[in-house]
């Protein structure tokens, strides 16, 4: 530490004490970074002393990261993932990363402990396939206290921690958190990850915040909702994001549903709280309105082959096989003179 470090209340985005107190680290979720930024009085202080942020606990928009280096000069953007029965921290990312690496990733494993991806019956999966997070280090819990069914169900006899959390590691041991296992719905079959789908749509300039959730939705059994919260001065409305979606991201991973909201429920870590917008959707999911309007999931058509000339193919290979095709434009009454596009346009007799 190149100076004595504090541990200070600091208000959600507040300049002024920053500034007063001249905080040089600053971790937190990345809606406290955002309101910083975003700030009305911002430019009227001091935060040059500011000179390390580590952030995680939500989707990291990779425009974050190069605004609070670019904007607050900021030497060092960290994102990191943890839990409680970690102590805290699993991976965090190392100064020097790239920002992609940083937006898009939790970073490796802390020194001295192990972190890999397991398919459903515990078997490590290739880098890029996706599978629950397990953690093993000086790191993980002993146990629940007293509770000796629910530590059963998350540590096992070799000491691997089951976080409930899906992810994928790279080929350099970056870990992307897709989403918790909870949170994840199905959609006609595929599997959607809410954060990659947030991550996504957080791309979209008149977008600050959004949270995606799973509805029940009759046809393909749930499909995304996003809860949306608009930039100031934005006209940003359902159908533009919607639009806008289908050609960013597979149709599968479109939200059905749009709501714009003010400001999305959150705890008092920074998470958004999604068991209560789940209220807020309601068992019946999406309105048959919606089911049966515009928003219906298409699937993609095949291919149409044109057959061979024993089935009636085109006209080309039907004359080549000595088979009548269709008559010539010309005789089928087209008035001499007019034509479509280049080429020699006909005489009048």
């Amino acid at each position: 530490m190149r100076e004595s470090c504090q541990t200070v209340a600091v208000g959600v985005g507040c300049p002024n004490n920053i500034a007063a107190e001249r905080i040089s680290v600053l971790p937190g979720p990345p809606t406290l970074h955002q309101s910083l930024l975003d700030h009305p009085s911002r430019a009227a202080h001091d935060l040059s002393a500011l000179r390390l942020v580590v952030t995680g606990a939500a989707v990291v928009p990779l425009r974050l990261v190069e605004r609070l280096r670019a904007e607050l000069g900021v030497e060092t953007v960290l994102t990191a993932y943890g839990l409680s029965e970690a102590s805290g921290f699993v991976t965090m990312c190392r100064r020097g990363d790239e920002p992609s690496v940083i937006a898009t990733t939790s970073g490796r494993a802390l020194p001295g402990t192990e972190v890999r991806v397991a398919d459903a019956s515990g078997r490590p999966v290739a880098p890029g396939v996706p599978g629950e997070v397990l953690v093993r280090g000086f790191n993980v819990m002993q146990g629940y206290f007293e509770d000796e069914r629910a530590t059963a169900e998350v540590l096992t006899p070799d000491g691997w921690l089951r976080t409930g959390d899906a992810g994928v590691l790279d080929a350099l041991g970056n870990l992307r958190i897709t989403d918790r296992l909870k949170d994840m719905f199905i959609v006609g079959g595929f599997n959607a990850y809410p954060a990659e789908i947030e991550q996504l749509l957080g791309l979209h300039p008149d977008v600050t915040e959004v949270a995606v959730i799973g509805v029940p939705y009759a046809r393909l059994g749930e499909v995304g909702k996003a809860y949306v919260v608009r930039r100031p001065g934005a006209v940003l409305t359902r159908d533009d994001l919607i639009a806008w979606s289908r050609r960013e991201m597979a149709n599968y991973k479109v939200p059905r549903a749009v709501e714009f909201v003010r400001e999305l429920p959150r705890n008092a870590s920074g998470k958004v709280v999604k068991g209560e917008l789940r209220g807020r959707a309601g068992p019946a999911g999406l309105s048959a309105a919606v089911q049966d309007g515009r928003f219906r999931f298409r699937a993609r058509r095949p291919v149409r082959r044109s057959p061979g000339p024993e089935r009636g193919g085109s006209p080309h290979r039907r004359r080549r096989a000595g088979v009548p095709g269709r008559r010539a434009r010309s005789e089928r009454g087209r008035v001499p003179g007019r034509h479509r596009g280049g080429g020699r346009p006909g005489r009048r007799p």
